[in-house]
């Protein structure tokens, strides 16, 4: 595509108005978004006005009457936390790649490369596609660090738990 004189002034006046990038490529036709966004680089134009698809910091703070929660709806999150409290964990039932369903684990035991690899198989979470077990793995809280151990031959209190209610 070849950026002619009036494409060049049509792109000015659409990206001064605030439309996006791909709006834009829409409206000249035969160009792409990354098109329009290396050629409003090269004619300095200014970072970026405001989308008109998209409300301002104030329009948002407005909204005054927002949605109440509802009383008996329950969070991911506080599914998690109710998994942590209960530690009654069923037996594995050992599952092939084949043999998975919704109502199976799919958490991999093993590697694909082994003749002995599973997925667990034990009835997994509301929300999640593990067992309580494999949730407490797969979704860690978000901002914690483990600590480094100093000492090769001791071990962690956080593997001690896990190891202790499996």
């Amino acid at each position: 595509m070849s950026w002619t004189e009036e494409k060049v002034q049509k792109l000015r006046e659409l990206w001064t108005k605030g439309h996006t990038a791909s709006e834009i490529a829409g409206m000249l036709g035969d160009t792409t978004r990354n098109a329009v966004i290396g050629k409003a680089h090269r004619l300095n134009l200014e970072e970026r006005a405001p989308s008109k698809s998209k409300p301002s910091n104030n329009e948002k703070k407005e909204n005054t009457n927002p949605q109440p929660k509802l009383r008996g709806s329950v969070s991911r999150k506080s599914k998690f936390k109710s998994i942590l409290l209960d530690k009654d964990f069923e037996p594995e039932k050992p599952t092939s790649l084949e043999n998975l369903t919704d109502e199976t684990c799919k958490w991999p035991i093993g590697h694909p490369d082994e003749a002995n690899f599973y997925f667990c198989g034990r009835k997994p979470v509301d929300a999640f596609p593990y067992c309580k077990l494999h949730v407490l793995y797969a979704f860690q809280p978000k901002g914690q660090k483990e600590e480094i151990l100093d000492k090769d031959d001791e071990v962690p209190p956080f593997i001690e738990k896990k190891i202790k209610s499996a």
